[in-house]
């Protein structure tokens, strides 16, 4: 929810600045690793200035999207964890408003299916 207590799709939020950054820079992307249910997992940069920036960081340091997480939920970038806390300790983006963290959702629906 947003200050105001509206509702918000948290997502749609996010793309829409994923977008704004695409369509101001030549973005690349190069995968670096497969999960078990054939997800890929990729870097991506924006070239802006003449200075490649990693698209991850950038959007998780504004507060539009998370460090990815392990099973067990330990971070997997320790750069992305600490661009995360930084945002979250800024109230910045998503983090100005009330929501439930998606990687508590994901591994809570991921305990639920062992049971």
């Amino acid at each position: 929810m947003d200050a105001n207590g509206k509702e918000l799709d948290c997502g749609n939020v996010s793309l829409a600045h994923l977008a704004a950054l695409f369509s101001t820079a030549a973005v690349t992307c190069q995968p670096i690793a497969s999960t078990l249910d054939k997800a890929t997992f990729v870097v991506c940069g924006a070239k802006l200035g003449g200075n490649t920036i990693d698209l991850g960081t950038a959007l998780i340091a504004s507060g539009y999207a998370f460090a990815a997480t392990d099973v067990k939920g330990n971070a997997v970038s320790g750069n992305y964890l600490v661009a995360e806390v930084n945002a979250k300790m800024k109230a910045d983006g998503l983090w100005a408003t009330k929501f439930q963290h998606p990687i508590e959702l994901l591994l809570r629906r991921a305990g639920e299916r062992k049971q």
